[in-house]
């Protein structure tokens, strides 16, 4: 996987200590209603597309950048629908990182879906109904940004809100 370069420098000077990062995942919808996957290359498992927000980036530019970058699919941010924390991750190199994820209702509006960078294995659409294997919490944001009307869902002591 491909570590941003402001990443690595804060690395040199941090170590491997816990990393608060912001980042972004999508959520696309095509035209016949079907979610937008990638399987991931770091642990083969399917998820939404999604990555790390560069400094200073605008969350949505981020959420159309990653979803370009590994898929090859143009896409409009819609709705934010989530705002969530990850549990603390350990990757095999010792760094530890933790990050608050903004999670976008996405139309796509142009492109084909493909393996676009070394991030994914394979990419594809998926029915609802029809989906891959996935952890609960990609379930969870699948169901947050394809149900949300607004206001965004966040994590208040432990239960959804609103």
């Amino acid at each position: 996987m491909a570590i941003p370069p402001f990443l690595v420098e804060l690395r040199t000077l941090v170590g491997t200590r816990p990393l608060w990062l912001s980042a972004v995942a999508a959520v696309v919808v095509d035209e016949q209603g079907r979610v937008l996957l990638a399987r991931r290359a770091d642990d083969g498992r399917w998820a939404s597309v999604g990555g790390i927000l560069d400094p200073g980036e605008q969350p949505a530019d981020g959420v159309v950048r990653e979803c370009l970058e590994e898929t090859g699919v143009e896409v409009v941010p819609e709705l934010l629908a989530s705002a969530t924390v990850t549990p603390p991750v350990s990757y095999p190199n010792g760094d530890v990182t933790q990050y608050l994820v903004l999670t976008f209702r996405c139309r796509a509006v142009g492109g084909e879906a493909r393996v676009n960078d070394d991030e994914s294995l394979e990419v594809g659409w998926f029915a609802l109904d029809e989906l891959p294997p996935m952890i609960d919490s990609e379930h969870d944001r699948l169901r947050h940004a394809l149900e949300c009307r607004g206001p965004a869902v966040f994590t208040l002591a432990g239960r959804e809100h609103p």
